[in-house]
């Protein structure tokens, strides 16, 4: 960018034309008085006497760019800086053993409930062709079945964060050599589901945040089996501190595909009866301000976190800033040598007579 800063100086350039104009065309040329000068008309005209006429404007030209310089030329460079803030935001997965029916794909292949939620979470991270993504909001990761796990605090370090999501894994077992159950109690309470407890948590790492707005979003596909807290005292938290929570019911009530290992290390395909508390999801949202999805593919489930993404949206402040550089040196140090070269020549080479 350029401008000049005060443009009202080329006001004198008025005078100066009217300067130009009086002393180099209306002045009588100086004369000799000579007897005859007709043969003086065959001598030719020298260098110096052609140019002449070019040395005198010299001057009105150094004026001119002093004049230039007054009115204070400024190159600027101009940048655009966004102010943005952004949402706390802590995910809540449900990794219980419900969560490992296959009844979603991926990629045209039949994958966990677990994998279907992980994938679509790290695309409404990161982004995608169909999710902006949320590189500018505070999140936090947890995962719970009958405990719930602190995977990751809330950070604006989205690669740790989503190396820590892929991480998350459905309960497994602990087995002897001869394949025998080591611990059947705590692997039975991993496969439970604690969803008041989750919440709590989910709240604890939100609370003293110093965000605009805060949420959580909880996904699960089971009902509370587990825990200290029930899920409307985990919501009724969420609300004493404005916290929103959205909840995500994976699947449907009824029968669900799974792959299960017997003791001989064989897999095999068999149906079990799964169930969603819809209802108690549904309060939880209500209760916080917050609004209750169910998805039964991963197609679904892409539609809610871009509607999620739709309601909480960051703020984004655009302002412009200019920073001008002072240019006025350039044309005052060349009507400085204009006008200097201008009085060398008229005194030496271009001197007039008388």
């Amino acid at each position: 960018m350029f401008r000049f800063q005060s443009p009202y100086y080329f006001l004198f350039l008025i005078p100066l034309v009217i300067l130009a104009i009086i002393l180099e065309f209306r002045r009588a040329p100086a004369s000799v008085v000579f007897s005859d000068v007709s043969l003086l008309r065959f001598v030719p005209r020298t260098f110096v006497q052609q140019s002449a006429f070019f040395v005198s404007w010299l001057f009105y030209l150094g004026i001119l760019f002093w004049i230039v310089a007054l009115a204070r030329p400024q190159s600027g460079k101009e940048e655009y800086r966004i102010r943005t803030e952004g949402i706390a935001m802590a995910l809540c997965v449900d990794r219980s053993g419900s969560m490992a029916a296959i009844d979603f794909t991926l990629n045209g292949q039949r994958v966990n409930r677990l994998e279907a939620v992980k994938k679509t979470f790290h695309d409404f991270v990161a982004g995608n062709s169909f999710l902006s993504g949320r590189k500018d909001d505070l999140i936090g990761l947890l995962a719970f079945g009958g405990y719930v796990d602190a995977f990751c605090p809330l950070t604006l370090d989205h690669v740790t964060l989503l190396e820590m999501l892929a991480q998350i894994r459905l309960p497994e077992p602990m087995v002897d050599d001869q394949g025998n159950l080591l611990d059947r109690r705590l692997y039975e309470e991993e496969n439970m589901t604690a969803i008041g407890d989750a919440l709590a948590q989910a709240v604890d790492r939100l609370k003293d945040i110093p965000a605009k707005s805060k949420v959580i979003i909880l996904l699960s596909d089971g009902e509370q089996t587990f825990g200290m807290l029930t899920p409307l005292e985990g919501a009724e938290t969420a609300k004493a501190f404005g916290i929103k929570v959205y909840t995500i019911g994976i699947g449907t009530t009824g029968e669900a595909p799974y792959i299960v290992t017997n003791s001989f290390g064989q897999q095999r395909m068999m149906v079990q009866n799964v169930v969603i508390d819809e209802a108690t999801l549904k309060k939880i949202a209500a209760l916080t301000g917050g609004q209750y999805f169910n998805a039964q593919n991963t197609h679904a489930l892409e539609q809610i976190y871009a509607e999620i993404d739709q309601l909480e949206k960051t703020t984004h402040e655009g302002r412009a800033y200019t920073q001008y550089t002072e240019l006025f040196r350039y044309p005052l140090i060349t009507g400085m040598v204009l006008i200097l070269l201008h009085l060398i020549l008229i005194c030496t080479r271009y001197r007039r007579l008388p």
